[in-house]
């Protein structure tokens, strides 16, 4: 692209125009230089946590992932409140389940499909973590999305019952790192995709009582 030359401000030296460069060149650099530096820094962290190698995380993360595996923790979980949390457990079931169900159409048939990402590197990955690993896009992570969705709307109708959901929404979302599955960038995109589908669940009721009336 030809550079954008300024035009000669009158008194100074004929012929002498001073060459710029073109309006905007210099932001887009600047987003395009932290967008590779967030990169580099997204993959060195997950090939930090892929070879973290702590005794308990090789026993409790696994668990972790097969208890989250087609959302059977959080389906647990809300028949547990619904059946023993009287009025307030079965709200913040449904909620909790709607938010859920939200969160993963959100990310998986609607972000997964737009935003193709290749999964960290085989190499990085003991080989006993790739025989469950999905084919579909790394970002963002689904896993994630509907724990984080499934805690956030929890947490809104009975606040006690949320933070106990937290404490396993922060394992699954450290062991979809940990497991070569997801890079940090996908957990985090996951974790907003799931808190924005509880704030939409929570807020959807009213939204749509102030439309019909």
């Amino acid at each position: 692209m030809a550079p954008w030359v300024l035009p000669q401000v009158p008194g100074t030296e004929p012929g002498s125009a001073t060459v710029v460069s073109e309006p905007g060149l210099e932001g887009k650099s600047l987003v395009m230089r932290r967008v590779v530096d967030l990169r580099e820094m997204d993959r060195r962290l997950a090939r930090r946590a892929i070879s973290w190698n702590a005794p308990w995380t090789r026993r409790v993360l696994p668990a972790v992932e097969e208890a989250a595996e087609h959302t059977k923790l959080w389906c647990a979980a809300a028949v547990v409140m619904a059946a023993a949390g009287g009025w307030r457990g079965r709200v913040a079931a449904a909620v909790g389940t709607g938010a859920m169900t939200v969160a993963q159409v959100l990310s998986n048939a609607v972000a997964k499909q737009l935003c193709s990402r290749h999964r960290p590197p085989e190499d990085w990955v003991p080989p006993e973590d790739l025989d469950d690993r999905p084919d579909s896009s790394s970002f963002p992570s689904g896993h994630t999305a509907a724990a984080c969705a499934f805690t956030g709307a929890v947490a809104s109708v009975w606040p006690a019952a949320g933070a106990a959901c937290a404490v396993p929404a922060v394992m699954v979302a450290v062991e979809r790192v940990h497991s070569g599955a997801h890079y940090p960038t996908d957990v985090a995109a996951g974790c907003a995709i799931g808190l924005a589908a509880a704030t939409l669940v929570r807020a959807a009721p009213r939204l749509l009582w102030r439309h019909a009336f």
